[in-house]
């Protein structure tokens, strides 16, 4: 029995990094804040709404950085003989930019979130790493349909701050959607980050470490947040089309 390799996990190009060439990648475009980035998280819930979405899929094979947030993918990509990279979660990565930040001495901005909380973690961050320059903005109240002047609010805001790195937290796929369909007017590195800013402003509690290392941070954060119970369905039919992609790949 032999299990034939592939780049692709159900359709949709996966491209591998190690945590350090992923940072060493997004520190070259900090550097070249006139040049365009987008970071694309991959769990298993974007790969079902990738393969139920072709503008959704195209986003996510032409970013120019994808990370394997969801240890679903990892795991997904040891039974498919796919090197998925190093697993890197989101809200590690943005955490890890923050730092880098202080560092580069760099000009941040956080896009959403709601209940000012963009604002909130602005404050919070100025006052941790005084050589970095924070702003939040809220931005858009209804993501599913934005206002032409909260666009046009927060663009001459991006003109006038010139951030090198602009966390967008509307929630997938809006925020990637929404990124993708401005993209010529960022000259800098943008990140869809969910709910990520939640976490970093304390709104929503992570799980456990000893959860993050087995896999199962997924099913904390759906005890204390249960009505994301539909959003999760989606992990059953990403386990069941992983399943069935292994069995049609082995030849005997």
């Amino acid at each position: 029995m032999k299990i034939k390799k592939t780049k692709k996990i159900l359709g949709i190009n996966i491209f591998s990094q190690s945590k350090r060439n992923t940072l060493e990648k997004i520190k070259k475009y900090l550097k070249n804040q006139k040049k365009f980035c987008h970071i694309v998280s991959l769990n298993p819930e974007n790969l079902i709404i990738a393969l139920e979405n072709k503008k959704f899929k195209k986003i996510v094979e032409t970013a120019q950085i994808q990370i394997a947030d969801g240890v679903g993918v990892v795991l997904a990509g040891r039974l498919l003989g796919i090197d998925t990279g190093e697993r890197y979660p989101g809200v590690d990565l943005v955490a890890d930019l923050l730092k880098l930040s202080s560092k580069m001495r760099l000009r941040v901005l956080f896009l959403g979130g709601g209940n000012k909380l963009a604002e909130k973690l602005a404050d919070c961050y100025q006052k941790k790493f005084s050589f970095a320059k924070f702003f939040g903005l809220e931005g858009i109240s209804d993501i599913k349909n934005p206002k032409k002047e909260e666009e046009k609010k927060i663009f001459s805001i991006i003109s006038d701050f010139k951030p090198h790195l602009i966390f967008v937290a509307f929630g997938s796929p809006y925020q990637e959607f929404w990124i993708d369909r401005h993209k010529n007017k960022f000259g800098c590195v943008v990140m869809g980050v969910g709910g990520a800013l939640d976490f970093l402003g304390g709104v929503v509690p992570r799980a456990p470490v000893f959860l993050r290392k087995i896999g199962l941070e997924w099913f904390f954060r759906l005890l204390i947040q249960p009505w994301r119970l539909r959003r999760q369905l989606r992990l059953l039919k990403f386990g069941w089309l992983v399943m069935r992609e292994f069995f049609n790949q082995l030849s005997f």
